[in-house]
């Protein structure tokens, strides 16, 4: 899933797991952008925000690079960041009930008091701000997703169920008028990352996200990894700084990634990707650089996910606004890249769109389904045998 349970450390705390992050232009407002947070995997009803956690958007300008004829992205040194903070829930007007306040605090400095769950957004100093349990908009089949590991062949359906069908999360949807917040002259190109960090003391980081299954697709299975096939990466990379990475894990996770993206090549039959003389994956680089780029000036369009990594690695000006929005169907568009290269078939999980579609006007996700499957039957749903959830090809 997107970044749903991603490592030992998400399971046990799961109000700092993030499930996905979204960043994408307005379509309501030209000039606008927003960006989205969801965490709290198979949210109950009960589920609220933690008072203990920083909920944060990191953002900085992004430019594309080919040094040494290996396409990446270099961030800069600015750096825009957007901390929502929490408190301790406190009861209600109804019996049983409880309210949550929570703090946005700009890259200003300028602190937004907002509560959870509104239906009417705070919309103060050129920013709008929703927080509160919404319906998991992410869509995978993720039984296909395991089988096709396991098997070491595609085991897609052409029809399936999305796996996450009626389950809820936690919600941070933010809306910042660009040249209000950040500056007339920020960007166009920006990256974009969430992370939840502990709030006192010594500040820890738990959980980021930047591009979806990157841990969870690409970096989770250490079957093929040959240097570290007893380790359980992705806590650690959980904790690293995308935009510096630890000199001395970075070379695990260079080994990991290149091992699982040449698997994820042979799974048609033939190589796009070769490796280099190293051993590294040709998109190695570009995905170590692991935040959403999107393009600010351009207007919103659907299915423009990874649209401009794509332009990057053609060498060619890229034409979308990039970044992610809630209905990019993620799953085929991530399938196709690294299984046939820049020029092969759709390849697709047979889930294509969300449970409900989303809206087009603030805060986008739908409101939440009151009776979600209790995480006992997701994990159960998540635990089924690979081979028996999903058929082979064919």
């Amino acid at each position: 899933m997107a970044d749903h349970f991603s490592g030992p450390r998400a399971l046990a705390d799961p109000a700092s797991d993030i499930t996905d992050v979204y960043a994408f232009p307005s379509p309501e407002q030209p000039g606008h952008l927003v960006l989205v947070l969801d965490v709290f995997p198979a949210a109950a009803p009960t589920a609220l925000f933690s008072d203990a956690l920083d909920y944060r958007f990191r953002l900085r300008p992004v430019t594309a690079t080919a040094a040494g004829g290996t396409p990446a992205f270099v961030a800069g040194a600015d750096e825009y960041t957007f901390d929502f903070r929490f408190a301790v829930p406190s009861p209600g007007d109804g019996p049983g009930t409880v309210v949550q306040a929570g703090t946005c605090t700009t890259p200003g400095g300028a602190e937004i008091p907002f509560r959870v769950g509104e239906k009417q957004p705070t919309e103060t100093r050129g920013v709008r701000i929703f927080a509160g349990a919404r319906l998991d908009p992410f869509f995978i089949d993720l039984a296909g997703v395991l089988a096709t590991e396991a098997q070491e062949q595609l085991a897609f359906k052409a029809r399936a169920a999305n796996s996450l069908d009626g389950m809820n999360v936690l919600a941070i949807v933010l809306e910042l008028d660009i040249a209000t917040v950040l500056g007339s002259d920020t960007g166009p190109l920006m990256a974009v990352v969430g992370e939840t960090v502990t709030s006192h003391g010594h500040p820890v980081r738990l959980e980021r996200m930047g591009r979806p299954e990157i841990k969870n697709v690409i970096m989770r299975s250490s079957k093929f990894d040959p240097v570290n096939r007893d380790l359980e990466i992705r806590d650690l990379y959980n904790a690293e700084d995308v935009f510096n990475l630890s000199q001395d894990y970075v070379g695990a996770y260079r080994a990991r990634l290149s091992a699982n993206l040449a698997f994820f090549d042979r799974l048609d039959g033939k190589t796009d990707w070769p490796l280099d003389d190293q051993g590294v994956h040709p998109l190695t680089e570009l995905l170590l650089a692991d935040f959403l780029v999107v393009d600010t000036s351009k207007p919103f369009s659907d299915g423009s996910d990874l649209e401009i990594e794509r332009a990057v690695l053609r060498g060619r000006p890229h034409t979308t606004c990039g970044g992610r929005s809630p209905e990019d169907d993620i799953i085929d568009t991530l399938y196709t890249l690294l299984v046939g290269g820049l020029d092969g078939p759709r390849i697709s999980d047979g889930v294509d769109q969300p449970t409900q579609p989303v809206s087009r006007t603030f805060p986008y996700l739908v409101p939440p389904n009151p009776n979600p499957p209790d995480l006992k039957t997701v994990f159960a749903a998540l635990s089924a045998p690979p081979k028996e959830a999903a058929s082979s090809p064919g």
